[in-house]
C-alpha cells in the first residue's frame, strides 16, 4: 500500500498525562510528526462533569483538525469515555483513536487474580467503563478504585515524594489484606508514577493502555495509506492552554521521562 502523508499526528490530553501515549506512539513511529496538545487550563477532567468534559474535548479537537492533523488520538481515560462517540461521527473521514483502562491485558495476565483499576471518578462512572468492567467481572476479582487528587498531583510535578507516597498508601490501605496480582493504570497521568504506585500495592504487576493505543493509532493509519513515506525522523510540537514556562518544561521533562520508559519496557520484554 503506498503512503505519503506527512501532515501530523494530534495527540490530545487534558493536561500533561497524555504525554505519556505521546511517547508510546513516538518510539513507535519515529517518522511520524506529533502535535501534542494538553488542556492543563482546565485540568484535572476527571473532577469535571461529563458535559464539560465532552465541551471542552470537543472544542479541542476541532482546533487540532483545523490546524492540519491527520489523525486525532485522544490520550485521556475521562475524554474518551465521555467524547468519542460524538467525535467518531463528527470526524468520519479521519481516524479518532481513544484510550480504554488496560483490564483486558491485565485479566488475561490474571485469571481470577485480584485487579485493582486506578482511574478518576468520572472515568469509573462513564457507561463506556461498566460495559469494559462487565465483560471481564466473571474472569477476575476487579476493583474500580477511584484516585481524585492523583492526576492533579502529576499535573504539577509532584512525581514523588512523601506527600505522593501518602496518598498512594491510602488509596491502597484497604485493598492490602491480601495480595493484589494486577494494578490498571487507568489514567495516562499515572504511568509517570508508576514506581510508587508499584511500592503501594506491594509490587503488583501494573498495566496501563498507552502501547495498545500506539500500535491501534498505527494500524489506523496503515489501513488508510496515511503512513508517513519520510526517511528521517519526525518533529514532536508540545503546546498547552497553560503556557507557562514551569509548564512546558514539565512536558518536555516527561517527554523525555516517557521515552525513556519505553525503552526500558521494550529491554524488558526481549
Amino acid at each position: 500500500m503506498k503512503h505519503g502523508d506527512r501532515r501530523p499526528i494530534a495527540v490530545f490530553d487534558s493536561g500533561v498525562g497524555g504525554i505519556s501515549v505521546l511517547a508510546e506512539l513516538v518510539e513507535l513511529m519515529p517518522r511520524e510528526s506529533f502535535l501534542y496538545f494538553g488542556d492543563s487550563l482546565h485540568a484535572p477532567y476527571g473532577i469535571r462533569t461529563s458535559a464539560e468534559v465532552s465541551a471542552l474535548t470537543e472544542q479541542h479537537i476541532e482546533a487540532l483538525v483545523h490546524r492540519g492533523a491527520k489523525a486525532v488520538v485522544i490520550a485521556c481515560n475521562t475524554a474518551t469515555g465521555a467524547s468519542i462517540a460524538r467525535l467518531r461521527q463528527k470526524y468520519d473521514g479521519i481516524p479518532v483513536i481513544g484510550i480504554e483502562p488496560a483490564v483486558k491485558p491485565a485479566v488475561q495476565a490474571f485469571p481470577g487474580g485480584r485487579i485493582l483499576v486506578l482511574a478518576t471518578p468520572i472515568t469509573l462512572s462513564t457507561e463506556k467503563f461498566r460495559t469494559l468492567l462487565r465483560s471481564y467481572s466473571e474472569q477476575a476479582e476487579i476493583f474500580p478504585v477511584p484516585c481524585p487528587q492523583l492526576a492533579a498531583m502529576i499535573e504539577e510535578g509532584e512525581l514523588s515524594g512523601e506527600r505522593l507516597d501518602g496518598y498512594l498508601a491510602e488509596i491502597f490501605r484497604s485493598y492490602r489484606e491480601r495480595p493484589i496480582d494486577a494494578v490498571v493504570l487507568g489514567c495516562t497521568h499515572y504511568p509517570f508514577v508508576r514506581e510508587a504506585v508499584a511500592a503501594a500495592s506491594g509490587g503488583a504487576v501494573l498495566f496501563d493502555g498507552g502501547a495498545g493505543t500506539a500500535r491501534e493509532t498505527r494500524r489506523q493509519l496503515e489501513k488508510r495509506g496515511m503512513l508517513s513515506d519520510r526517511t528521517e525522523a519526525g518533529t514532536v510540537e508540545l503546546d498547552n492552554s497553560d503556557p507557562q514556562p514551569m509548564r512546558m518544561r514539565l512536558c518536555e521533562d516527561l517527554l523525555r521521562l516517557g521515552r525513556k520508559n519505553c525503552r526500558e519496557k521494550t529491554e524488558k520484554q526481549g
